[in-house]
C-alpha cells in the first residue's frame, strides 16, 4: 500500500489578524492532486487539524470538504488523530458518519489501534494511533515529584507503556504503523507549535515510540525532520509556514510504500501552495524598501520588516508601505541609538516594558505563539494588583524568572 503522512494543518489560523484561509484551501487542492497522482491508499493526519478548540465555521467546513475529497467516496482510507490545538470530542464527533467513508477520527487516547484494510493490495494496516497525550487526556495526574527529570521520566514511560499496548496488535502479516502528536526529545522547534509545559515534562524519549512499527508518523513540530536520526520516525511538518521563525523553510508531505515485514523508504514531496514568510532588513532605510517594492521583490510573500531610520517613522510612512505591499505584516523602525543592541539581538531586558517581557516569555514558553489581547490584559492586571501589595524585591524576582524563561 502507498501511504501519505501529513500533520499540523491548523485550519482557522491567521497571521497577525490576516486570514490564511485561501492558502489553506489551496493546500487542500494541492493535497488532493498529490493523493491522486501518487495513487495513495491511506492518508495519515497526525494532529492539529484546527488551530483552536473552537475553530471558526469556515475552518470546520474546509476540513470536512478535505476529508470528503481525499477519501473520494471511500476509495481511500484516512486516519486522523487529535493534536494539542484540537478539542478531542470535536475531532471525533462525526466519527460514526465518517467511518462509512473509511475515515477514522480519533480524539482521545485509547488502547485500541486503528485497523485499515486496503482493497487494492489486500493488505491490512495496523496503526498504533496516540492523539495528543496530555496528562488530562491520559486521565492521569503528574507525579507530585518536583524534579524535572523524574517528571519527564514518568510521562515518557507512561506514553511508552501505552504505545507498547497498542503495538501488541502488530502482526507479521500486517503493515505496522505508529502515529502520535507529541514532542519527542531532540526535535527542532519553531515559534508556532510548542504548548505551555511544566519544565520539560511533556517531552517523550524516542525509545517510547519504538514499539515495532515500520514507520512512526509524528505531528506537533512544524519543521519537517527525522527524529534521533531515524529515517522512519518523522515529523511531516506543517503545510504552511505559520510564524516568521519558519521563514525559508520548505514545506512537504511524506510518501512511502509499505508491505508487511518490508523496510520502508520515505520520500518528501515539496508543497507550493502557501505564501512564503520572509524577513527584510533594510539598512538603507525607507529608500531601500521602496526600491525593493518597486522591483516586485517577494510579491506574494508575508514580510517581517526591520528598517533602519534616522528620522521618526510616521503613520503616513506605514500606510504608504502597506498600500504598496499588502503582505507587510510587521514594520519595525530601528533608530541609531538602538541599532547596536538590535544587531546584537534586541533591547536589553531593562529597556523593555512589562508587556513586551511577557510577550517574549509567552512566545518562548509556547514555542513562539503570540498571546491574544485578553491574555496580555490579564497579565497586566495581575502585575498591577501585585504592585499594590508586593515590594520591589518581588518585581526583581519576576523579572529574573522572565529572563530565565527567555533563555530556555
Amino acid at each position: 500500500m502507498r501511504i501519505l503522512h501529513t500533520a499540523d494543518w491548523h485550519f482557522g489560523r491567521s497571521l497577525e489578524g490576516r486570514s490564511r484561509l485561501q492558502e489553506q484551501e489551496a493546500f487542500v487542492d494541492e493535497l488532493v492532486t498529490i493523493v491522486k497522482d501518487e495513487a495513495i491508499d491511506l492518508v495519515l493526519l497526525a494532529g492539529d487539524v484546527y488551530d483552536s478548540v473552537n475553530p471558526p465555521a469556515a475552518a470546520e467546513q474546509l476540513f470536512y470538504e478535505a476529508m470528503s475529497r481525499l477519501s473520494d467516496g471511500g476509495k481511500r482510507s484516512i486516519a486522523v488523530i487529535a493534536g494539542n490545538h484540537d478539542h478531542p470530542e470535536r475531532v471525533s464527533a462525526s466519527a460514526p458518519l465518517a467511518a462509512r467513508s473509511r475515515i477514522h477520527l480519533i480524539g482521545m487516547p485509547t488502547d485500541e489501534p486503528i485497523m485499515v484494510d486496503v482493497a487494492r493490495t489486500g493488505e491490512r494496516a495496523v496503526i498504533a494511533g496516540l492523539p495528543y497525550p496530555s496528562e488530562s487526556r491520559l486521565r492521569e495526574l503528574l507525579s507530585e515529584a518536583t524534579d524535572e527529570t523524574l517528571l519527564r521520566s514518568a510521562y515518557s514511560e507512561r506514553v511508552g507503556r501505552l504505545m507498547q499496548r497498542l503495538g501488541g496488535f502488530f502482526r507479521e502479516d500486517t503493515v505496522n504503523l505508529a502515529m502520535s502528536h507529541i514532542y519527542v526529545l531532540g526535535g527542532l522547534e519553531t515559534d508556532s507549535e510548542r504548548p505551555i509545559q511544566i519544565g520539560g515534562a511533556y517531552t517523550v524519549d524516542p525509545s517510547a515510540l519504538r514499539v515495532g512499527a515500520q514507520y512512526v508518523a509524528l505531528g506537533h513540530l512544524h519543521r519537517p525532520q527525522r527524529v534521533d536520526g531515524d529515517e522512519r520516525m518523522r515529523y511531516s511538518g506543517s503545510p504552511l509556514a505559520y510564524s516568521f521563525s519558519e521563514a525559508g523553510q520548505a514545506k512537504s508531505v511524506i510518501v512511502f510504500d509499505a508491505e508487511p515485514g518490508k523496510l520502508i523508504e520515505p520520500r518528501e514531496l515539496l508543497l507550493s501552495s502557501g505564501r512564503p514568510l520572509v524577513r527584510w532588513t533594510a539598512k538603507g532605510g525607507l529608500t531601500e524598501v521602496y526600491g525593493w517594492l518597486e522591483e516586485g521583490r517577494d510579491a506574494r510573500s508575508w514580510i517581517d520588516l526591520d528598517v533602519y531610520m534616522t528620522e521618526s517613522m510616521t503613520l503616513q510612512h506605514i500606510q504608504q508601505l502597506r498600500r504598496q505591499h499588502e503582505g507587510l505584516v510587521h514594520i519595525r523602525p530601528i533608530y541609531p541609538e538602538t541599532a547596536e543592541t538590535a544587531e546584537a539581538g534586541g533591547l536589553s531586558r531593562e529597556q523593555l516594558p512589562a508587556e513586551e517581557l511577557f510577550r517574549r516569555f509567552f512566545s518562548r514558553q509556547t514555542g513562539g505563539a503570540e498571546p491574544d489581547a485578553d491574555t496580555v490584559q490579564l497579565f497586566l492586571e495581575l502585575i498591577a494588583e501585585d504592585d499594590e501589595s508586593a515590594s520591589s524585591q518581588d518585581t526583581d524576582i519576576a523579572n529574573e524568572r522572565l529572563e530565565g524563561g527567555e533563555g530556555q
